[in-house]
């Protein structure tokens, strides 16, 4: 009998990325396992997991809105509908376990097939965990803990950590320095730093290279500048005639991106953190305020206090940002100190890991 199982959640590429790696995982192991992804209607997951060759299930689900309350109005005639859809999808699929990779439409999934007596499991990616994970954690089979130190949200008998799974393609071998900086048009001789905002950007990043990009250029530095679309035409104006910068709305090639890259300045979502660990590369962090909890500062902590990482708050990017870039382009022995840190932090295999744990658990 053929195993099922559902990976149910999304909303973002952070979500996204790692449920692929564990599903291809799990397939790796037992490639008569059956999968069944559920997300939210109209997120990205909708399009990407169909991409990928596996078949998704979404849910007419939306998460609340801080910042305009009346478009929370319909919220609970949504969650209900879900909930019935859910019930629905677990009637049809008869899965054997249910894993939650976070976002909003892993709740009601999770939530009914404990009521179900299906086997559930959570993967947790951040540094702090969501109100819901810990209201489902008490049910579940097994947490996986992208990090370490969750045992404070979570039964610490639950536990088990195992990294997080990052895109394939960052865990092999990164191309050589001088055919990721031909393939971005760029010299392979100097210093060169990554710009990553997320898929949607960032705009206190964005604005900060935007304000202090000659200085950048004046100091020898190349940028390679991952906008988001909405900062993509005002960065393409900026950039115009301008030697020693790329900038796009998206990468499509990251271990391009990432070994060309002497220094990185991101956001601190738990899977860029858990990539740039893997790729051992210094980093700057300019975490998100308004992630849930802060858990993007909580995130970026992780490297910052064993000397991985630097942590610049958003507040501050205008002010302090392009100056702490060029003083730490020029300071050799500080990114090889960095770099040394960072290094034993990196999880190459934590898909393969997800998916042991899984199948031990589900087949004992």
């Amino acid at each position: 009998m053929n195993r099922r199982i559902i990976i149910a959640g999304g909303g973002t590429g952070g979500h996204i990325f790692p449920a692929l790696a564990i599903a291809g995982a799990l397939k790796k192991m037992d490639s008569s396992i059956e999968i069944l992804f559920v997300g939210a209607k109209g997120k990205m997951e909708m399009e990407k997991i169909p991409q990928a060759g596996y078949p998704i299930e979404g849910l007419d689900i939306a998460g609340f809105n801080r910042s305009s309350l009346i478009k929370n109005i319909g919220l609970p005639w949504k969650l209900l509908k879900s909930f019935w859809q859910v019930r629905k999808i677990l009637q049809q699929f008869k899965p054997d376990a249910v894993l939650g990779v976070g976002g909003y439409s892993s709740f009601p999934v999770l939530r009914v097939a404990q009521v179900k007596g299906i086997p559930t499991f959570l993967h947790e990616a951040n540094s702090y965990a969501g109100r819901s994970n810990q209201l489902l954690a008490k049910k579940v089979n097994c947490v996986f803990a992208g990090v370490m130190g969750l045992d404070r949200f979570f039964p610490a008998e639950k536990v088990c950590h195992t990294g997080n799974p990052v895109r394939d393609v960052i865990t092999k071998p990164l191309p050589s320095l001088e055919e990721s900086r031909k393939h971005f048009k760029l010299d392979s001789n100097r210093p060169t730093l990554l710009v990553v905002g997320g898929s949607l950007g960032a705009r206190s990043i964005n604005d900060a290279i935007n304000n202090g990009l000659d200085q950048l250029l004046a100091a020898n530095i190349q940028v390679i500048w991952q906008t988001g679309k909405s900062f993509a035409s005002q960065a393409e104006k900026v950039c115009s005639g301008k030697q020693g910068v790329w900038t796009g709305a998206f990468i499509e090639q990251m271990e391009m991106a990432y070994a060309a890259s002497t220094l990185i300045v991101a956001r601190a979502g738990a899977m860029t953190v858990a990539e740039i660990a893997v790729v051992a590369k210094p980093a700057i962090f300019v975490p998100f305020p308004h992630a849930a909890e802060d858990h993007q500062t909580a995130n970026a902590m992780q490297l910052v206090k064993h000397q991985a990482g630097l942590l610049i708050a958003d507040h501050a990017a205008a002010t302090q940002l392009i100056s702490a870039v060029i003083e730490l382009c020029i300071d050799e022995e500080k990114r090889k100190q960095m770099t040394e840190q960072i290094r034993p932090m990196g999880i190459r295999d934590a898909d393969q890991r997800v998916a042991i744990e899984l199948l031990k658990r589900i087949n004992a």
